[in-house]
Parts: structure tokens; sequence; C-alpha cells
């Protein structure tokens, strides 16, 4: 490596602030997919480090794709056009694309799946399509097989290629001979080795997107790898680098399932950290706050400066029950972040807690342009003594409380930018407002029954922290679940059910309608009772999870058609919502019972009006708690015993035949 190469290494071992963890690669002997071309950019001499799991996947002229090779963000799709999922992901690709430009590409690979017949043919044909004429011809052929994908048989599809302008006999050489088997059976295997085993599956620089997601799932990723590649651009990475440079050194092949349980050197999140003020720290908030809020972070950090907003709702949120706190922890690699740190003290120590909070806004605003000509201007514009200023910055005046400051949050396993301790219960980088405030509200209870026993609000904190852990602590690793335990959950006497009544195989399945997961399975389970028929019964139970807003008037909704017209009108109505998933409103959950056909519509809104099934439904939940079992939707109990997730029909087949035998 030369001595260039060297220096860049060591500032870009923690790009754009991931500085806690580092991304392992697990190479295969042989990468699948290598084979049909080379990359087409050599990766460049540097380490991208990040607590986000990459895999390296190859991408190559053999590819169809769709925007510039030196984008900086390359998702790879791997897709078939049989699939429902894949066609209603269409508009929020294209939305994308749309929306980035040329700063994003899309390269598909084909992933047909075994029980749609006629995915194979369709990915044969769109594949000569992309032979024949390039991208160009590829995408005209890929648009045309999604707007008729119930036609999919050999007969419609020669006619869409010969409809596009392909030359019909080599489509049909294509067909009759696999031209493109290889191809398309090196995809799949690649798939099968990363783990995306369903379709849609995304890779977004190497990062995991399963399903048919919204256009936010996929904004907040692209936006954070924009972010990275912006950085490694300032370091003399060329545009054409960028995803091998971030793929580098990612996963080959899928990480073999773990159970549940902390990573090494990982805080405890329900332990409590001993995170003492001196009181001149810089904080918005009153001193007697319930729940305060130490913010470790750096003025260079982007991931410290995205989280702002955030913090912003949380004091909009709970007003003067929350204060923050400042803390610095300028990391190395940024070379302007020292500097920042001592500016905004040099600030508070001549404004006050107004001037520190000033010049952190404009320093957050302008994280690209930290220079010390900057710092000045911005100093004077908000009226300090410019002097004093350039001093502090000349004399770094406030080197030891920046040490002593980092110190602590290294002493306390928090090296990475942005970390924050919520009444000493530490929460690491620029996550979301939901987990803020899942840790404030438990935090918040704490807080008010010290108050109601007597502790007065300013010595909340100090009460709390007092005897915290000084150092990590890992939390206790979860013990694997017992593959084979069965669970006693009794089949209620009234649910809906498909399959035979008095199978020998009964499989509850515990589902949620606004759950893409769920969605996701029911092909599957389709496949089970085509399989199987009356060997299996499958019975529906309701599990809406908290955070699907629409999933519990949706069970509700089901459960009532079902009341009133049995399983047909109940499983035609739940194939509905499932088609529906993100309009699942209460004007569509009625336009739905309607299409149904049959269903005595004010009984229904009366049912939904006065929640006459909810205590149905939170029976269900109540259910697999009894029965101790820890679960998330979808989830199966086939005789009891539990597969979790939208499993393949493999997985299914293991348990159902198990079953049979037993």
């Amino acid at each position: 490596m030369s001595k260039g190469s060297s220096v860049l290494l060591a500032i870009v071992m923690a790009i754009a602030g991931f500085a806690v963890g580092h991304v392992v690669g697990s190479r295969s002997a042989t990468d699948a997919g290598v084979a049909d071309g080379a990359e087409e950019a050599q990766a460049a001499d540097v380490i991208v480090a990040g607590d986000v799991e990459r895999y390296k996947i190859p991408v190559s002229d053999a590819q169809p794709s769709k925007g510039p090779k030196d984008a900086l963000v390359t998702i790879v799709e791997f897709s078939e056009f049989q699939c429902p999922f894949c066609a209603r992901v269409l508009p929020t690709t294209k939305q994308v694309i749309d929306t980035y430009g040329d700063k994003v590409r899309v390269v598909w690979r084909n992933n047909p799946l075994g029980f749609h017949n006629n995915a194979a043919p369709a990915a044969a044909v769109a594949m000569e399509a992309y032979a024949q004429g390039g991208n160009d011809k590829f995408w005209e052929v890929h648009d045309t097989l999604f707007a008729n994908q119930k036609a999919l048989g050999r007969a419609e599809l020669e006619g869409y290629a010969e409809k596009a302008g392909l030359d019909s006999a080599k489509v049909k050489k294509a067909l009759d001979e696999g031209t493109h088997k290889k191809a398309i059976d090196g995809d799949q295997a690649l798939a099968a080795q990363l783990g995306a085993r369903g379709t849609p599956y995304f890779f977004v620089n190497g990062r995991q997107l399963r399903g048919a997601q919204p256009f936010a799932a996929f904004q907040k990723i692209i936006d954070e790898e924009l972010a990275t590649a912006e950085t490694l651009l300032e370091q003399g990475v060329k545009k054409e680098q960028i995803y091998a440079t971030v793929t580098k050194n990612g996963l080959t092949k899928a990480a073999a399932p773990k159970p549940e349980a902390p990573k090494a050197g990982q805080p405890d999140p329900k332990a409590v950290y001993k995170v003492p003020l001196k009181g001149n720290e810089p904080q918005k908030g009153p001193s007697d706050a319930l729940v305060t809020i130490v913010e470790i972070s750096d003025f260079e950090c982007p991931f410290c400066g995205r989280v702002e907003p955030t913090l912003k709702q949380v004091q909009d949120k709970y007003g003067k029950d929350v204060r923050v706190v400042w803390m610095n922890n300028p990391l190395p690699f940024h070379k302007n972040a020292k500097g920042a740190a001592n500016a905004a003290l040099e600030a508070h120590a001549q404004k006050g807690d107004k001037g520190f909070w000033a010049m952190h806004e404009k320093m957050f605003a302008n994280q690209k342009a930290l220079t010390t000509d900057n710092l000045e201007k911005w100093a004077k514009e908000q009226g300090l003594n410019v002097p004093k200023f350039k001093k502090a910055l000349a004399d770094d005046k406030y080197g030891k409380t920046i040490q002593e400051q980092q110190a602590l949050a290294s002493s306390l396993g928090a090296r990475g930018t942005p970390a924050f301790f919520i009444n000493g219960r530490n929460l690491r980088g620029a996550q979301p407002l939901a987990a803020f405030t899942t840790v404030i509200d438990e935090e918040m209870a704490k807080a008010k029954a010290l108050v109601a026993k007597g502790t007065p609000r300013a010595k909340v904190y100090e009460t709390i922290i007092a005897k915290g852990e000084t150092g990590p602590k890992t939390a206790p690793a979860a013990p694997a679940p017992d593959a084979n335990k069965i669970y006693d959950i009794p089949v209620p006497k009234n649910a809906p059910t498909k399959g035979g009544a008095k199978a020998k195989v009964v499989i509850q399945e515990f589902s949620d309608f606004q759950c893409p997961f769920c969605s996701r399975v029911n092909p599957t389970v389709a496949q089970v009772v085509k399989e199987y028929g009356d060997k299996v019964q499958f019975v529906w139970r309701d599990y809406p999870l908290p955070f699907h807003k629409d999933a519990q008037p949706a069970a509700q909704a089901a459960r009532e058609v079902y009341a009133q017209k049995g399983n047909k009108a109940f499983w035609a109505y739940h194939d509905l919502l499932f088609a529906n998933q993100k309009t699942l409103s209460r004007e569509n959950l009625e336009k739905f019972a309607e299409q149904v056909g049959g269903i005595n519509m004010k009984a229904f809104k009366a049912a939904l009006d006065s929640g006459k099934h909810k205590a149905a439904v939170d029976a269900d939940m109540a259910a697999v708690a009894k029965a101790g079992a820890r679960i998330g939707t979808p989830s199966f109990f086939i005789n009891g015993k539990l597969v979790q997730g939208a499993q393949p029909f493999a997985a299914f087949k293991v348990a159902i035949d198990d079953a049979l035998k037993n």
C-alpha cells in the first residue's frame, strides 16, 4: 500500500461517523455470479467502516441496468415477472429514479420462483430482449411483462417480443434451447447464496432491503449511502469506484441465522450508566427536568447533524420535562471537529446557553465548511468578542474539557457519534424519534414515581444515576428458543379456517393485515394447501402489531365479515386486505366489504364503531402470551410447534411432514 493510500485509510476508517464496529467479509471459495463478467471499477484502497451489514454483489455488463455506471448508489434488484409484490414495488423504484436521477442505478437480476410457472420463460424473453437490444429493449419488455402478469403463456410471450420488434426466431430459440438458462440459474444461485429467497429483494450499495417496501424505506438507506459516497469523493475516490469500494469487504454469502442476543461489546439497553454532570455544560431545557439526555456529539459528523431535527422533535413533544446536555467527542478523522468544539464552548463562555446553541445550529447547518475563517466570521455575526474567540481557538482553550468528555464517553463504551445517555441509558446513533420516545417514556414513568415518593425534581437525575455502571455492561445473551417445544394454544371453536376439517395437522397462523412479511408468506400458504389438501387445516388468528395503526381495525373488519358470511367471505376479504395493505383506511375497509358481496353494511359499520370484535382479537394475542411464546408476524404453530416468519415452502414441508409422522 502506498504512503498516500495508508493516510487515506486512516482517514476513512470510520467514514460518516460510523466509528463503532466494522463489516466482516464472509468469503466463499467461489463467488456465485462472478463468472458473468468482472466488476467495471476497481475498488479504491480504503476500508469503509460501519455497523451496517453489507454484501458484495458483482455487477457487470451481463446484467440489465438503468442509470449510469458511476452512480453513487447502486441498487441490485432480485426479481421476477410473475410475482405480484414485484409488480407492486415498480412505482416505488420509478419514484426512486425520478427523485435521485443519475445518482442512482438499478441493476436487474432474475430470481423466478418455482411456484410461478411462467416466471422462468418470462425471464428468458426479457434476457433475450437485452441480448438483442441492450438496456432500452430490456426495460421496454420488462414493463410489458409486468403490465401483463396474468398472461405470460408461451404464445403471449412470443407476441410481446414481436410487438417489441425482436427477432422472433431468436426468441423462440431462447425459449426452446435455454439460451439464457445459465445466466438466470447463476442469478438464482447468487440470490440463494445471499439469503435472498423471496422476491423482490434489493441490495442498496450492498445493504439488504426485503420486499415491496415503501419509498421512505428506500429513501432512508439511499440518503445514508449518498452521505457515505460524498465523503469518499472528498477523500479522492473516483465516482466509478464508489460501488466497488463500499462493497469491497462485504459478505459474499448470507450469515448463518443466530438467536437474538446482544452483540459483543454493546451495552445492555436496560443498564443505567453513571454520567456525571459538572453543571457547566451547555444545556437546553430546565435543570429540574425529569429526563436528562446527555448528547455526546461531533460537529463534523453527518449522522450527528442528521439527528438534530429528531432532538428538536423530542423537546417539542416533552417540553420542560426533558433537557439535553451537550458533551463533545470530536472524532480524529474529522479535521475541523476539534476547532468547532472549541468555538462552541467559547460561544457558551461568552453568551451562555443561548450563545452555544446559536453557534451549534450555525455549524450543523454548514458542516462541510467548518474552517477557522468561517468560525471567526460566524462569531462576529453573533456578536461575540472576536479577539477572545480567536485566542480560544488558537490556544485550544477547552482542550482539557473536551479530552475529559471523550474519556468519559470511551469509558462507557460510547466511542462513536452520536451517542446518547437518557437518564443514564445508552442509545447509539442517529436513531428515529420512536427509539428516543420508547426510552424516554420508560424513564419518565420512573422519574414521576420518584417525585411521588418525595424526591425533588432537581434531584431526579442525580438519584437515578447514583449507582449507575461506570463501564460498558453487555446485556445477558438470550437463550436460544427450543426448536422442538410444543406450545399449548387451544384452537377457538369459531375461527376462520382453510383446509380439511378433520386434518391431522392444524396450523394456527398468527398474522397482521398490515405486515408486509405476512403478505409475502401468502403464496407459500397457498402452496401448502395445494400440496397437502385435506391433510392440513389453517386456522387464522389475529396478531395486529401496535405500530401498524390500521392492523387492529382491519382485523376487526375481517372478523365481522366472517361472522356474517363464514369462511368463503372471510378469505375473499383477507385477500383484498393483503392486496391493498397500504390503503386500509376505514373508508376502504367498508369498500372492500361491499366488494365481497352479501355483507350487511349497516351491521358491518356498527361492529367497527362499537369495537365489537376487539375482545376476540385481543384474546388471540393473549393466547400466545399465555402459552409462553414470543413471536412476531407472521408466526405459525404447526400442531403446536412454532415456525416463525415468512419462511419458504421447504421449511413448512419439514415441519408438516414431521407432524404427519408423529
